[in-house]
């Protein structure tokens, strides 16, 4: 039986721009585009709603609501997320639910629908596709975190463009752009059908949110839609800059607890585990380079969808086994990513998982393996990992050891606990 390393808990610091009051943020980027002088009383605004895990989205379309509200409109929200909650306008208001994007909360009707209208034919030749519901109002408000695609690479990636795309598009959309962009790229599709949308389909206003390292909302911004494709370039950069990493640049295995897509389209970054280039290893300028990932489970907020678990060479038995295998299939094989629903070997117990994997890690000893542990691939600010990256830890100021390496902590079914735990465990 291999020996183990032994962990400790470390500390990461990163640069933390908060915004503090963000219903007046909200409603302060909101004034600055003067709406007033378009709504009208009675007029019907269509607010979108996707399917991440955005910080506090529910406050944030809450104070959407009530801006709108004061021009005496009537708003109401859309669920805009493609193919995900089993591609069911069902499933689809029940994530926003969970999110806390309630009718009770926001002050205003949800409409859920996967019917679209096909609002014209872009310049490829495709049709474009537009939520029903959102069509039949006055007005757009366009909502979305931007932040790097965890498969496509740009000066556009995952923001404001791409919600008109494969949000508002819904299914029907979403299948038609990802075979667009096999044929084309990410960039001229998004392209093409969002300037379509914008032209054709009473998008009245963006709001874009950028969130800092801590998974905390660090920047709203309202965006005209004259502006979009230029805001959005500039508020991409700003998301790279902002966004959370691991600490060291290559690792024998990493653990992560939990994936979903509360977390990542792709249930696990793709940015932070150093996997956008490449499923099972990294690309030749891209890291951190990982050896081995280890799925041990799947967050409860993404109803069986395991998309992503592909990206993993292992995974625990109990995340195998939460999987929904329909609804994870819908989404992956819709994105055209049909391997981030394949399953990974699995093994029933940490303790397995680790005796059968450690001993293939090459010539280093399994007590001297590179061992990374993280939550999630959103909260990576504090994290586990083995006392091979100790002597590193103690060198730079950018880390802050909280810990005495200690030996893994079985319990008697020879399962380890979760990140979370572990840090009660030091309190």
């Amino acid at each position: 039986m291999p020996l183990y390393p032994k962990i400790f808990r470390l500390r990461q610091h990163f640069e933390r721009p908060l915004v503090e009051d963000i219903p007046a943020e909200v409603d302060t980027q909101l004034a600055t585009l003067s709406l007033g002088q378009k709504i009208k009383p009675g007029h019907t605004v269509a607010i979108t709603a996707g399917s991440r895990g955005i910080a506090n989205i529910a406050v944030i379309i809450k104070a959407i609501v009530d801006h709108l509200k004061g021009f005496g409109a009537e708003p109401f929200i859309v669920p805009a997320m493609g193919s995900h909650g089993g591609g069911t306008a069902e499933g689809q208001t029940q994530i926003i639910n969970d999110y806390g994007v309630t009718e009770d909360f926001c002050g205003c009707p949800i409409k859920a629908s996967m019917e679209t209208i096909v609002v014209c034919e872009a310049k490829e030749r495709f049709p474009v596709h537009f939520d029903k519901y959102a069509s039949e109002a006055d007005h757009v408000v366009v909502v979305g975190r931007i932040k790097p695609h965890t498969n496509f690479t740009g000066d556009i990636e995952s923001g404001l463009m791409k919600m008109m795309l494969i949000g508002l598009g819904k299914h029907n959309g979403a299948i038609v752009y990802h075979r667009a962009i096999k044929d084309y790229n990410f960039g001229q599709i998004v392209r093409s059908v969002s300037r379509e949308v914008l032209s054709k389909c009473g998008v009245i206003a963006g709001v874009g949110i950028v969130e800092n390292s801590y998974d905390e909302t660090a920047k709203i911004a309202a965006v005209a839609p004259q502006e979009f494709e230029e805001r959005e370039k500039e508020l991409l950069l700003t998301a790279k800059k902002w966004m959370p990493r691991l600490p060291f640049d290559s690792a024998d295995l990493l653990f992560v607890d939990e994936i979903g897509k509360n977390i990542s389209g792709t249930g696990l970054d793709t940015n932070v585990v150093g996997r956008k280039f490449g499923f099972h290893s990294a690309g030749p300028d891209e890291t951190p380079k990982i050896r081995y990932i280890s799925v041990r489970g799947l967050t409860e907020e993404t109803h069986g969808n395991g998309t992503g678990i592909g990206i993993a060479e292992i995974a625990l038995t109990r995340a195998i086994e939460k999987l929904d295998d329909k609804i994870t299939r819908i989404n992956c094989i819709t994105g055209g990513s049909p391997i981030g629903a394949m399953h990974p070997i699995d093994f029933g117990t940490d303790r397995e998982l680790l005796d059968t994997m450690l001993p293939g890690i090459g010539l280093t000893d399994p007590i001297d393996a590179k061992l990374m542990w993280i939550q999630d691939t959103l909260h990576v600010s504090e994290l586990e990992v083995s006392a091979a990256y100790l002597e590193e830890a103690r060198e730079r100021s950018d880390l802050e050891i909280l810990s005495d390496p200690r030996p893994l902590p079985f319990d008697e079914k020879n399962m380890l606990p979760d990140v979370k735990t572990l840090a009660q465990r030091l309190v």
